[in-house]
């Protein structure tokens, strides 16, 4: 039986600086935990606005000029910024990573769990994308072989990994050599929606993203410009401008939404999008949350979140010609709102909260 009263909890995360779903997984645990600390790397008050919520303990990093901001500069230091945490007088630690917090060090008598969101993205599933540039992989080679024996052996570190996906629980595996269970995120909007309706406009089509290379949002800008049908793009990103540029006149940008607008344009569209291979997708899930079916790439978490042909369909390639078969599909489905949203209560915050109450339960 555990004590959750008396027993000690810390949380630790890659870095403090930015807002998307892993944070969300943050503000879930300390819902369950709301006394445990947030041990980080670095901490941007102002990028971070959310975390004024926790009690939040930086490493050495903190000191050092731009890393705040910069964090992807000093790669070979992050090892170093968490083994140098203690952790002796926790009953229990709780990483939440895609980089380096797995590899704090705890005595045996404290329990360590790691939610893995991604084994480290640059360093594996994501090595070419990043060193796409041939000097730069050269380069860098001799940190890279370094820090990816660093990361295996962190990786064994915890008592338990848990991973956000299928797709992320095979390369848990792949990588580390690993098992692993799943437990799903958390649904980020968690707004009492049931009594909104969307504003009446035409039919529109919607991607909700971050414009950056890996989202493959060109593939759904290229097909739908050639399919004329109305799309609207929520997001910002380092490709915004060369998206814009070969856009159509039937597609629309929008950034800097409140939760509440978002779920207005969720509720008013007629599919989400997603050709993208992601560690999970919460937009997908969101989505769903509102009724609204998803056309995604079958690959990476689209595969746990969309059920074909029940709340969504998949295209099999990463290109314009899939991507546009698939939307002249779309007419021929016929998908119930209440399916789709039953879907969504898989990813609930309340699921999550009992899911990882479970496995505290188990490991103590």
């Amino acid at each position: 039986m555990v004590y959750w009263s008396t027993m000690k909890v810390a949380l630790v995360y890659d870095r403090v600086n930015k807002w998307g779903g892993a944070e969300r997984v943050l503000l879930a645990l300390n819902k369950l935990f709301p006394n445990a600390p947030l041990f980080t790397s670095v901490y941007h008050k102002e990028r971070a606005p959310w975390a004024e919520v926790f009690d939040i303990k930086t490493s050495f990093l903190q000191k050092i000029p731009f890393a705040k901001t910069r964090h992807e500069f000093f790669p070979y230091l992050m090892p170093a910024a968490f083994e140098n945490f203690s952790f002796d007088e926790y009953d229990l630690v709780i990483s939440v990573t895609s980089e380096a917090a797995k590899g704090v060090i705890t005595k045996p008598t404290t329990k360590h769990i790691c939610y893995c969101l991604t084994p480290t993205r640059y360093l594996w599933s994501g090595y070419d994308n990043y060193f796409s540039n041939k000097t730069l992989k050269t380069l860098t080679k001799p940190v890279v072989s370094s820090l990816r024996k660093w990361d295996k052996v962190a990786a064994n570190r915890p008592d338990m990994m848990i991973a956000i996906s299928k797709e992320v629980q095979d390369r848990i595996k792949n990588y580390y050599g690993r098992d692993s269970m799943i437990i799903y995120p958390p649904l980020g909007l968690d707004l009492k929606t049931e009594k909104q309706t969307a504003k009446r406009t035409k039919p529109y089509f919607l991607v909700v993203s971050r414009l950056v290379p890996y989202k493959r949002i060109d593939l759904a800008i290229d097909a739908l410009s050639e399919l004329g049908l109305p799309l609207k793009v929520i997001g910002a990103g380092s490709l915004e401008k060369k998206l814009k540029s070969k856009a159509g006149k039937n597609i629309e940008f929008l950034n800097n939404l409140t939760d509440e607008e978002l779920v207005d344009y969720y509720k008013g569209c007629e599919a989400l999008i997603f050709p993208g291979v992601e560690d999970f997708g919460l937009v997908m899930a969101e989505a769903h949350k509102f009724g609204k079916p998803v056309i995604a790439f079958a690959g990476g978490g689209a595969l746990d979140i969309v059920v074909e042909g029940k709340t969504g369909y998949f295209f099999n390639q990463q290109t314009k010609e899939s991507l546009v078969e698939a939307m002249n599909r779309f007419g021929s489905y016929t998908f119930d709102p209440q399916v789709i949203m039953k879907q969504a209560e898989k990813f609930s915050i309340d699921n999550f909260k009992k899911n990882f109450q479970s496995v505290v339960n188990k490991l103590f």
